[in-house]
This record gives C-alpha cells, sequence and structure tokens, in this order.
C-alpha cells in the first residue's frame, strides 16, 4: 500500500473572522475520516474565536471497512508491526504540521494536536518528538505507542491533557494511566481526566475538559 503524500480534509477558519492566531490540528480514529472531529471546531471556537482548524484524512483506505482512513493498520498488533506503523504515518503527518503553520504564519507553539483513539496514538508520537514544542497536545480514549522508546526520542515536551472513557470497550481505559506514567517518566507535564461510564467516544465533559485545556495554553 503507497502513501498519500498529501494529507488534505475539512477545515474551519477563525470564528472571528480575522487571521488565524492559533491553529488546532485534529486527528481522527481509525476508519473514520476528517469529517469526524471537524464538528468540534464550532464548539472549541467558542474559547479560542481566533483559532484555525484543520481535520485532516489519515493516509490510507482503513483495511477493516469498506470506508474510512486509517494512519497504520491494526490487523497485525504486535508491537513491532504497531510501532513500524505508527513510525510510516509520522513521516506523512510531520510535513502536513509544518505545511499548515507556514499556511497560516504560525509557529510551533501556537498549535495544539487533537486525537481520538488512533488519532491520540498519532498525535502523542509525532507530538513529542518535534524539534519545537507544540503549544500542547489533547487526547481522547488512545494511548503511547512503545513507551519505552520515548527517554530516548523524546524531543519536546508540551503539556499534555488525556481523557477516557471508564467503559471503553475499544481502547482499554487503563492506557491512559499507562501513557500518563510513561509521559511523567519523560518529564512531560500531563494530566488525565476519566469519564464514568463512557464507552470509546467524547462526551460532553471530556469536551469541557478539553476546551479548559485549550484555554490554558493559549493564554488570552
Amino acid at each position: 500500500m503507497q502513501p498519500i503524500m498529501q494529507l488534505s480534509g475539512p477545515s474551519q477558519k477563525p470564528a472571528s473572522g480575522g487571521s488565524a492566531k492559533q491553529l488546532v490540528v485534529l486527528l481522527h480514529g481509525l476508519g473514520a475520516d476528517g469529517n469526524d472531529l471537524i464538528g468540534l471546531a464550532p464548539v472549541l471556537s467558542q474559547v479560542l474565536p481566533d483559532a484555525a482548524f484543520v481535520s485532516p484524512n489519515a493516509p490510507f483506505p482503513c483495511d477493516m471497512a469498506p470506508f474510512g482512513y486509517q494512519w497504520f493498520s491494526v490487523q497485525d498488533r504486535t508491537p513491532a508491526v504497531m510501532l513500524a506503523g505508527v513510525r510510516m504515518a509520522a513521516s506523512i503527518l510531520d510535513p502536513f504540521l509544518d505545511e499548515q503553520l507556514e499556511a497560516h504564519g504560525l509557529t510551533p507553539d501556537r498549535m495544539a494536536l487533537i486525537g481520538f483513539s488512533q488519532g491520540t496514538m498519532m498525535s502523542l508520537h509525532v507530538g513529542l518528538r518535534r524539534p519545537e514544542p507544540v503549544a500542547g497536545i489533547l487526547g481522547y480514549s488512545g494511548r503511547l505507542i512503545a513507551p519505552e522508546l520515548l527517554p530516548d526520542e523524546i524531543r519536546s515536551r508540551p503539556p499534555v491533557q488525556l481523557v477516557h472513557g471508564q467503559a471503553d470497550e475499544m481502547v482499554p481505559f487503563e492506557s491512559m494511566a499507562l501513557a500518563a506514567e510513561a509521559l511523567r517518566e519523560a518529564g512531560v507535564e500531563v494530566e488525565t481526566h476519566a469519564c464514568p461510564g463512557l464507552g470509546h467516544g467524547i462526551d460532553q465533559d471530556g469536551l469541557m475538559v478539553g476546551a479548559r485545556f485549550l484555554r490554558r495554553i493559549f493564554p488570552g
């Protein structure tokens, strides 16, 4: 399978009508597309009216469904294969982030990454390995891939907020605590929030936690 090197997907301009002062990149989960998360933009723009939002489609067609996209395959979940898939996707996502920053005339500290499920895995992998820190990483219902490699590979330490449903049937709730432990050991500031009764999704409680996090990392 050959990568689609140029990522694209839906976007939203700043609600204020002016030039973007922040950039929020939304990374969807397995089998979805950019439309899955761009719906968060109208809500989050209430706390970030000067932010532009972009929600790219992952680079590969989903190999477990007749529609949607994936950042990497999960048919083989052995650690080495999963890591190879993440690295391949990272080589496509990283330049996309640089292109978006250049297009909006912003520096990395004005960009936040928001991921859901597989998108959270990508946000954590890429965001912590960029030479200049992004403003922050907000991860819903995900996990940290290859935590044992992080101490040697981490290049920047943006603040991280993790949110996870306690009834998640797809990515175990325990994944949040495991990720947070590895992140803290690597010197990353991380906060966690559990959503009681929530499965594999984002609820109003988690969305408000995310909005507060964004407001904190983008002061003013």
